[in-house]
């Protein structure tokens, strides 16, 4: 019988212009209030919370890094589509 052989290294990340980035907007389970979500983004915990608060920043609002989704207070699709595109992701907004 043959031993077992696991990969232990590092994960390869994608590059930024193949990550499949979607901003949406939530509101369910938030008392009406509306939130722009980033998901898709090939980053780790650390390039997470320092992209969200560039993001926030830039919006001039609060929000967090929540189970590796950026959260943005309020509705802010069309200026984090903008700003991860100038990045050199491939942001799209997602739902209506």
């Amino acid at each position: 019988m043959k031993p077992r052989h696991t990969f232990s290294g590092p994960v390869a990340r994608s590059a930024p212009h193949q990550a499949r980035v979607r901003v949406g907007r939530q509101v369910a389970g938030r008392s009406g209030k509306g939130v722009s979500v980033i998901s898709g983004l090939p980053l780790d915990e650390a390039q997470l919370a320092e992209l969200a608060t560039r993001l926030k920043r830039l919006c001039g609002a609060g929000g967090g890094v929540r189970e590796g989704v950026i959260e943005i207070q309020g509705e802010h699709r069309d200026r984090l589509v903008a700003e991860l595109c100038k990045l050199g992701y491939q942001a799209k907004r997602s739902g209506g």
